[in-house]
């Protein structure tokens, strides 16, 4: 009698794991091969993508997943000493394609830069397009591993373009392979934590640090492959930054921010150590201008740390485009510290409204210094009566919500079938005996 409730029960399992799915596509495996058809790129991902377009009645978000059916083109390469570098290039769809370009140095190798190119006569993905361009966009990214070792990252990973946000899931990948197959060693993503077996509770989103170096001579990642990690303090807490002008408030943010720094010491070590930005110890400067605004905090230790917002008056967005630090730190070769970016597109929300992520988000400044982002919400320039617009949530939290959404539909249906299988037993037992 156990065997057919359990036969009963797998289904229902495999169901829930199936919902489960939904929060992005399915893994595919892409691998490029050179003339001998031996494998030099092996990748096991899965990939969402976040842009806009415009349409008559105006801009328009779209969020799509790279199909089960995306194919490697036959443009991808194992690349060629000092004449071009391994490249990836996927397509899908109605003329889009991702590439994934790669650099090495003797102890290590990258993707360098990632680009994206998208069609928008393809009417599935973008119902309604005024356009029917192809346009095209590329970041520098943060994967990057070992030597004979796979990239290995459970943890979602975004990768912020000028208009496009790619985000891999539980992402394989690795170049300049040695043996026709994915490495058994493995470098882990900073996203997934110290821990190299346990998946992290909560995922990061990466902003791409700059450009690094060209791969000849000068290797794309120069900082040691393992820095010593400093105690991680804990989540910094969440305060209320503002920034006034002559017309009133021009940027409201909510946000607990925490610095990752690596650096070396003064016997050449590397460290990486964690600084979180305390508000009670914290001047707030700012200023508003038409195009911009900014957000200048100086805090304890002499640490310097500023964001600057900008818009794209075409698409009606905000987001956030530099930021720099300055620190001093005391045990390093070089106790002044420096680092800026001002090409991010991070952070961003349609004008009047505001950017909501309870997620935790780490943006990439360079190799050597990234963000922490905790409970941020935030609104830059038409910020109305102090208070924040409409909410524009984060992908990241989007996705999250529909785990309890599909597991709450499968045991509702769940409870459906039961219930129904319960009535029609009930008739058909009914049905066996007759009024005399």
């Amino acid at each position: 009698m156990a065997a057919p409730g359990g036969a009963r029960r797998q289904p229902l399992l495999l169901l829930l794991l199936e919902l489960a799915g939904l929060m992005h596509g399915a893994s595919a495996v892409f691998v490029v091969q050179d003339g001998n058809k031996t494998a030099c790129i092996m990748a096991n991902f899965s990939a969402d993508f976040l842009t806009n377009y415009i349409t008559k009645t105006g801009p328009k978000n779209v969020t799509f997943s790279l199909p089960p059916n995306a194919k490697v083109l036959n443009t991808s390469s194992c690349g060629k000493e000092n004449a071009s570098n391994p490249s990836l290039v996927i397509a899908f769809g109605g003329g889009h394609t991702l590439n994934l370009t790669f650099a090495r140095n003797a102890t290590r190798y990258s993707v360098q830069l990632m680009s994206f190119v998208y069609d928008l006569s393809d009417t599935q993905i973008f119902p309604s397009a005024i356009s029917n361009e192809t346009k095209s966009d590329e970041s520098i990214t943060d994967i990057m591993a070992d030597i004979n070792k796979k990239y290995r990252c459970v943890s979602s990973n975004q990768i912020h373009m000028k208009n496009v946000t790619v985000t891999f899931h539980n992402a394989t990948i690795q170049a300049y392979l040695s043996n026709d197959s994915f490495s058994k060693e493995e470098t882990r993503c900073m996203q997934d934590g110290p821990s190299p077996t346990v998946s992290p509770t909560t995922p990061h989103h990466s902003t791409s640090p700059p450009h690094p170096s060209p791969p000849h001579p000068s290797p794309p990642h120069p900082s040691p492959p393992h820095p010593s990690p400093s105690p991680v303090p804990e989540i910094p807490s969440s305060y209320t930054y503002t920034v006034s002008g002559t017309n009133g408030t021009c940027l409201l943010a909510r946000m607990g921010l925490q610095l990752n720094v690596t650096y070396k010491k003064k016997d050449n070590t590397t460290m990486t150590r964690v600084f979180n930005i305390n508000p009670n110890k914290t001047h707030v400067n700012g200023h508003c201008a038409p195009q911009q605004v900014t957000l200048d905090l100086q805090s304890e230790s002499s640490t310097s740390l500023f964001f600057l917002f900008g818009m794209n008056a075409s698409s009606s967005h905000f987001f956030l485009q530099e930021i720099q630090l300055n620190m001093t730190l005391p045990d390093a070769k070089d106790p002044t510290f420096k680092a800026t970016n001002n090409s991010l597109r991070a952070l961003q929300a349609t004008m009047g409204n505001s950017y909501k992520c309870n997620a935790e988000e780490q943006i990439w400044v360079t190799e050597a210094f990234s963000v922490n982002i905790f409970q941020v919400q935030i609104q830059a320039f038409q910020v109305e009566g102090d208070k924040f617009g409409s909410v524009e949530e984060c992908q990241l939290d989007e996705n999250n919500m529909l785990i309890p959404i599909a597991v709450g539909g499968a045991l509702a249906g769940l409870v459906l079938i039961v219930l129904i299988a319960y009535l029609i037993g009930r008739k058909r037992s009914h049905a066996g005996y007759q009024t005399i």
